[in-house]
């Protein structure tokens, strides 16, 4: 059993459905909606292409009538589109609410793991990011997925975030296109492919997606404030990450930054919570703050600890092997990196200790 989970309007009943285009032959797929009507799945299914004569559909919120589909057209793949739109007449709460929840997708649970029935639910996430409703879900379905994004970009990431079959924070990356949800089997090339001059506060930075290397740009402005409390803004960051390196920019190299709004953002719409971006972000920060370009042909990466020490990051490899696949043709990363490394890249790898020596390094 799969739980999909997304923001609504992010692209799930249609990545669903195309899914279901993909296992034509494989044997009947009952699609349950509690959302949308026949005709507005129709019409989604013709804007795709969808082929696959063997889908049936039911429109449907009383998890008994689903049930009962179920057992009667014995399909391969059940889609429920959206568990907190279904109910159980058993209970008095209303439909979404925790117990609802719980009680429908144990009772799915047992009518199709006993029929061997592989079943995706579809589900909604709350404002913080996570499953709407209670947190036993996760426990009790196989494998939670959730497809990411800014709603304004075009691109969508599908992040397994749980995976008894497999290993977890592996991520597929899709755009999001009229003819619907298109994979893109080389994130790194596309997120950095419009970077064609080369401005100040403007950096490179390598985060590992599962096992995946991806290269991202960042950028950073600063400006001059007009209030007496100086703006941060974060898209695409931890707002208390940003606020915690300009602190050791202010005390380990000496930028006055408190007149200073400070602007962070990743390019393409992503979001990334690994640490190996920090060297990034102070590198970016003080581009711009000193309206000094860096190399654009770097991929800067390392962990900034409060005492400026720039620290070790995990998979090095890996990271220096895409950025030499995309024809970068140098690498700061963490001097006690360096030490370890045992292939010889066509890189020029510039180990730093700490960010003052990194900004010796490019910065003037």
């Amino acid at each position: 059993m799969f739980y999909c989970g997304g923001e609504p309007g992010i692209g799930k009943s249609t990545l669903i459905l195309q899914i279901c285009d993909k296992v034509q032959g494989e044997g009947k797929v009952l699609y349950v909606s509690g959302e949308e009507s026949a005709e507005q799945i129709k019409m989604r299914a013709d804007r795709l292409a969808i082929k696959n004569d063997d889908i049936l559909f039911l429109g449907e919120t009383d998890i008994d009538i689903v049930n009962q589909a179920i057992m009667d057209n014995h399909p391969k793949l059940v889609i429920i589109d959206s568990i907190q739109t279904m109910y159980s007449e058993e209970l008095s709460a209303a439909a979404g609410s925790v117990s609802q929840v719980r009680e429908i997708t144990s009772q799915v649970m047992r009518v199709c793991k006993s029929r061997a029935i592989t079943t995706i639910i579809i589900g909604h996430v709350t404002k913080e990011g996570n499953i709407a409703g209670p947190r036993v879900l996760e426990h009790m379905v196989d494998t939670v997925l959730y497809l990411e994004g800014e709603r304004y970009f075009s691109y969508r990431i599908l992040r397994g975030v749980k995976n008894r079959f497999g290993s977890t924070n592996e991520i597929g990356m899709f755009e999001m296109r009229e003819e619907g949800m298109c994979e893109i089997t080389n994130p790194s090339d596309v997120l950095i492919s419009e970077r064609e001059d080369n401005p100040s506060g403007s950096c490179i930075v390598s985060s590992m997606e599962g096992t995946r290397p991806i290269l991202v740009e960042l950028q950073a402005l600063t400006s001059q404030t007009i209030f007496g409390y100086p703006k941060r803004t974060a898209n695409g960051i931890d707002y208390n990450r940003l606020a915690l390196l300009i602190a050791v920019l202010e005390k380990k190299v000496g930028f006055m930054l408190g007149s200073q709004d400070v602007y962070m953002n990743v390019v393409g719409g992503l979001r990334i919570n690994e640490p190996s971006i920090d060297l990034g972000i102070i590198m970016a920060t003080a581009s711009s703050f000193k309206n000094v370009a860096l190399p654009k042909d770097m991929v800067i990466m390392g962990e900034v600890g409060l005492t400026g020490e720039v620290r070790r990051i995990n998979l090095i490899e890996k990271r220096l092997k895409e950025a030499q696949r995309l024809g970068f043709q140098s690498c700061m990363i963490p001097e006690s990196n360096k030490k370890d490394l045992k292939d010889k890249y066509k890189l020029d790898i510039i180990g730093v200790k700490n960010v003052n020596e990194a900004m010796k390094k490019v910065i003037r």
